[in-house]
């Protein structure tokens, strides 16, 4: 049973210097996919928790937060206090809550798509991969 993949690996016949390989990726291990995808998110979640404090030092610095809390003062005839909602222990709370939800999600994602290209394997015979050693 002939498969397109098969069908293009003869097509590229160039010569190559080393010995080429190839291979067929059938099958994801679950736990792997599960905790690399949690590594990664992890990375992710240092990622936003440092943009969070960063991107508030810069709209601190510049003031931008204090004319919004005038502004919004002026609306709201002093009822709201923009500063105080939007201190820095506020802000990197809020950015701990996006870290962990995001932590949950992308390590929920990686088994979703491990099992997903399991099962998409059955189908098509899975992945042809090529490698090359000189």
């Amino acid at each position: 049973m002939s498969t397109v993949a098969d069908k293009l690996a003869k097509k590229s016949t160039r010569k190559t210097g080393g010995k080429q390989v190839r291979l067929r990726l059938v099958y994801v291990d679950f736990w792997s996919a599960v905790k690399l995808s949690f590594l990664g998110a992890v990375a992710l979640a240092i990622v936003t928790m440092v943009s969070f404090f960063l991107i508030y030092l810069v709209l601190q610095a510049t003031g931008l937060i204090a004319g919004a809390g005038d502004f919004v003062g002026q609306i709201t005839d002093n009822a709201v206090d923009l500063q105080a909602l939007l201190g820095l222990p506020q802000v990197m709370a809020f950015a701990a809550v996006v870290s962990i939800l995001n932590l949950i999600v992308v390590t929920v994602l990686g088994a979703v798509v491990a099992g997903i290209y399991n099962l998409a394997v059955k189908v098509t015979g899975g992945l042809l991969v090529g490698f090359m050693s000189n």
